[in-house]
């Protein structure tokens, strides 16, 4: 079976494939899933003092808003697919240009809040902001 088929071929199923399997092995679910809970978390874990709010503050409001920008995309991609691939290529770019945005964005705010932290928040922030949970 594949695209002459009138299935996704198997570009497309290696892509739901993979999505799957990261959200499986993380346990995590997908970067936008449960926003507040994990700022939540990541608040207590660095113990983030009243001195450090406003840097946290604005770095927790950037993962926010990044997590509404890849729902947005994920409910795109849930929505319907183009048929053609360059359309896919196009709307990937696009992706990626989002995500490149959030990025970006998420590192403008990281660097004064990260500058605020002890020596100890800042090991504790290494470990758990290296992963999906830093990256939203």
């Amino acid at each position: 079976m594949g695209p002459q088929d009138g299935q996704p071929g198997m570009m497309g199923n290696m892509g739901a494939m993979m999505r799957s399997m990261m959200t499986q092995q993380s346990g995590m679910g997908l970067p936008f899933e449960h926003v507040e809970g994990r700022i939540a978390f990541l608040k207590a874990e660095l113990k983030i003092t009243d001195a450090q709010t406003p840097p946290w503050n604005a770095f927790a409001d950037t993962l926010r808003s990044n997590a509404k920008t890849y729902q947005a995309m994920h409910e795109g991609m849930a929505k319907g697919r183009s048929a053609t691939w360059p359309d896919r290529l196009a709307a990937q770019q696009a992706m990626l240009g989002k995500r490149l945005d959030g990025l970006k964005a998420l590192e403008a705010v990281a660097k004064p809040f990260y500058a605020v932290l002890t020596d100890e928040q800042k090991k504790v922030a290494d470990t758990l902001l290296s992963g999906p949970m830093g990256m939203m």
